[in-house]
């Protein structure tokens, strides 16, 4: 049978949402961030206290401990028959992702200087000092920077299948704004875009036509980003050649020290999400040649940082992370 010529064309499907995807869409919303933070640093279990130390509208607050349940953070436990009530319980998954807290908190105090609320204090209790955290080689133990990581996408990698599926993800909804905690973090990650935008400057891009190459969004969005990131001071620009007219992008010191926080968060990915055929991306360390996964040091006694030894704020964590 000859295929009808005025049928609608089929539509190919939508490309599955590989590791880094799925952490980018959950980490890139800031009530996400919010909920897991008071979790991990307060212990916090209870929908009314969620709701009552965020000041979060119930459509919100529902919609996101619902994802972040789907998604493994947490599990749910029942402690009241009349009425029916759970508690939100972390799950390894979940206590998992202090180490990208920490990476997020660390860049945004020392980058961003408007917050809503201060930023909390981080102390290593292992040596009991205020202290950042370096990111190291698990395989040789040096530290490792932008500079030093060669990737290469993996067998579930490509840019269709590592961002989000979502244009544009709302900061919230139900008319409730966000938190703002850390607001740059969210302009770099927090749209579809906005992350395709800082991974290929990560991967090297540096001419607007790469940019477009590579994201394969519409010219005005690529303008768009790469002109806010510019505002941000997280890209730069520099003259391509002497008398072309065109300029190169190139990330700044503060572009260059968000990377640790992007290789933690899509090892947190890659760790619980991995699809059936493989990693998304392949890391090497240039420096020793071997696989590159990250871990991250005390800056003040250069030894590994552990959740349990991690003090955020004015009390020690609550969580046995």
């Amino acid at each position: 049978m000859r295929p009808d010529p005025a049928a609608a064309p089929e539509t190919e499907p939508a490309p599955v949402e590989n590791s880094n995807a799925i952490a980018l869409g959950l980490i890139g919303d800031e009530w996400n961030l919010a909920i897991a933070r008071l979790a991990i640093q307060d212990g916090v279990r209870r929908y009314k206290d969620f709701r009552d130390r965020l000041g979060i509208a119930n459509s919100v607050l529902t919609v996101r401990l619902r994802r972040l349940t789907e998604a493994g953070v947490f599990t749910m436990a029942q402690y009241s028959d009349a009425p029916r009530r759970y508690e939100y319980i972390l799950t390894e998954r979940g206590r998992d992702l202090w180490k990208v807290l920490l990476t997020i908190w660390s860049w945004e105090a020392v980058w961003v200087t408007e917050h809503i609320e201060p930023l909390p204090p981080m102390r290593h209790a292992g040596c009991g000092q205020a202290f950042s955290p370096v990111m190291h080689c698990l395989t040789c133990g040096k530290p490792a920077g932008i500079h030093d990581v060669r990737q290469t996408f993996g067998p579930s990698g490509g840019f269709e299948r590592s961002v989000p599926r979502a244009t544009t993800r709302r900061r919230s909804a139900g008319g409730s704004p966000g938190p703002g905690l850390v607001p740059q973090t969210i302009e770099l990650i927090g749209n579809r875009w906005s992350a395709s935008a800082i991974a290929a400057t990560f991967l090297g891009a540096r001419r607007f036509t790469d940019m477009l190459a590579m994201m394969g969004a519409p010219p005005t969005i690529v303008s768009d980003r790469l002109r806010k990131f510019c505002q941000m001071g997280v890209l730069e620009t520099v003259p391509a050649k002497a008398g072309s007219g065109r300029v190169e992008y190139r990330l700044t010191d503060k572009g260059r020290a968000f990377f640790p926080h992007v290789m933690v968060m899509l090892e947190w990915g890659d760790r619980w999400f991995r699809a059936p055929e493989g990693p998304a991306s392949l890391y090497t360390h240039a420096a020793c040649g071997g696989e590159f996964h990250p871990v991250l040091y005390c800056s003040v006694c250069v030894r590994e940082l552990h959740g349990s030894l991690v003090q955020v704020g004015d009390d020690p964590p609550k969580t046995d992370i």
